[in-house]
């Protein structure tokens, strides 16, 4: 059985197919991955042994080109172009595969869903937050320049709205993608894009799919690599040093302006070291004391346990990282599914959560402080006990005992 990955995103999209690609080669599948070929995406898959097949262009560059334009940006007109340039790529990355797992920006999991239909591959949907699935029990997902009205109530009838507001956004550009390539015209991309039944790739206890809903959800748990690499010796020599350090990043996403200083200061305000990740912001040191260290990409699993809070953008894979190693969060969420994910750690009592994007230097330190208290702590390592470690083996048997190769 041949199955193909495919997926357009950051590091938070792209590791956890990796995760499932791994987990899928163990129980006997061919599996490899469509995504950005960006470098560290190319060295993470060259260690795992795992084909990586490139997107249309390196996510990294594709961010900083759109991020200036963002004021003046067609979301219709971008959603259509990274349609087609996906539907080129995940074509030519399908060639002589079984079955498809589509997960990712939506204009990449439509293009796939194209692809799939195109060559009569088995399709499947996968999610890494349950907050874009319909569901009577949430609100959905509010698209810029589609407010959702605030004097509806009912979910569903919410839910219904959706279906219109997706079709606007994304349906023009990917009906005449499909009549371009021979495939008839669809009237609900959402539905059609989730397929019959849809993989929830996030922890139950963090993120549970509550039930009965109309759709089709496998909850598997979140899709998470496993590694071994050993923390760098001048890290190991900084943790050695002192007391637990907070750990700042916001992985793949710019920062507000000045937020690296204001971290430092109220970090070190609280007497509390600081472990400062880079990321794409390229978050930077303002001194040379010594009670700050700077690190790039690094084995979170290894060193989460180490610190006393995880200061982050509250992305899928962090939240569920920090969840897993018991450290309490403090969630600045910047984008999409961020808000959830500090709801979630905020309803957990296993850290706060900033409302809002842009922190002063006061809130910061009130969510910092209540992140660091005995009771977040505790809280913290007994959630850490119920999170699921083997989601991805989990999806890897359910998709090679559930579906059947093309003859």
């Amino acid at each position: 059985m041949r199955i193909l990955l495919s997926t357009f995103g950051s590091r938070g999209d792209v590791q956890p197919l990796l995760a499932l690609a791994v987990a899928l080669r163990t129980v006997g599948a061919d599996a490899r991955v469509c995504a950005p070929p960006d470098e560290e995406f190319v060295k993470l898959f060259a260690d795992a042994g795992v084909p990586l097949l490139p997107a249309f262009r390196s996510v990294r560059d594709w961010i900083a080109e759109m991020i200036p334009k963002r004021a003046t940006l067609s979301l219709p007109k971008l959603a259509a172009e990274v349609m087609a340039a996906q539907y080129e790529a995940i074509s030519a990355a399908a060639q002589g595969c079984d079955v498809m797992v589509a997960t990712g920006l939506f204009s990449s999991v439509s293009a796939a869903r194209s692809v799939a239909e195109k060559l009569g591959m088995r399709y499947v949907h996968a999610a890494y937050c349950p907050i874009f699935l319909p569901s009577p029990y949430q609100r959905p997902f509010e698209y810029p320049n589609h407010p959702l009205p605030r004097d509806v109530t009912d979910n569903q009838v919410l839910w219904d709205r959706d279906v219109q507001v997706m079709n606007e956004v994304f349906g023009e550009g990917f009906n005449a993608l499909r009549v371009s390539v021979g495939l008839p015209k669809v009237d609900n991309i959402r539905d059609y894009c989730h397929g019959d039944q849809v993989l929830l790739a996030a922890d139950p206890v963090l993120a549970p799919w509550r039930r009965p809903a109309k759709l089709d959800v496998v909850q598997t748990g979140a899709w998470i690599l496993p590694d071994a690499r050993p923390l760098p010796s001048e890290l190991l020599t900084f943790l050695d040093a002192g007391a637990p350090p907070v750990y700042v990043g916001l992985g793949s996403l710019p920062a507000p302006k000045d937020f690296a200083r204001m971290a430092i200061d109220v970090v070190r305000a609280q007497g509390r070291r600081v472990l400062l990740s880079r990321g794409w912001a390229e978050l930077a040191l303002v001194d040379d004391s010594d009670d700050c260290f700077v690190i790039g990409e690094i084995n979170q699993q290894a060193l989460f346990p180490r610190v006393a809070a995880v200061v982050h953008h509250g992305g899928a894979g962090t939240t569920t990282a920090a969840a897993r190693a018991g450290a309490p969060q403090v969630i600045v969420p910047q984008i999409g599914d961020q808000p959830f994910w500090g709801g979630r750690v905020w309803d957990l009592g296993i850290g706060s959560a900033h409302d809002g994007p842009t922190p002063t230097a006061e809130s910061l330190s009130s969510a910092l402080a209540a992140a660091l208290s005995d009771g977040t702590r505790a809280r913290a390592a007994a959630v850490a006990d119920t999170v699921v470690g083997d989601g991805a083996m989990r999806a890897a048997q359910w998709l090679t005992s559930a579906s059947h190769p093309r003859r």
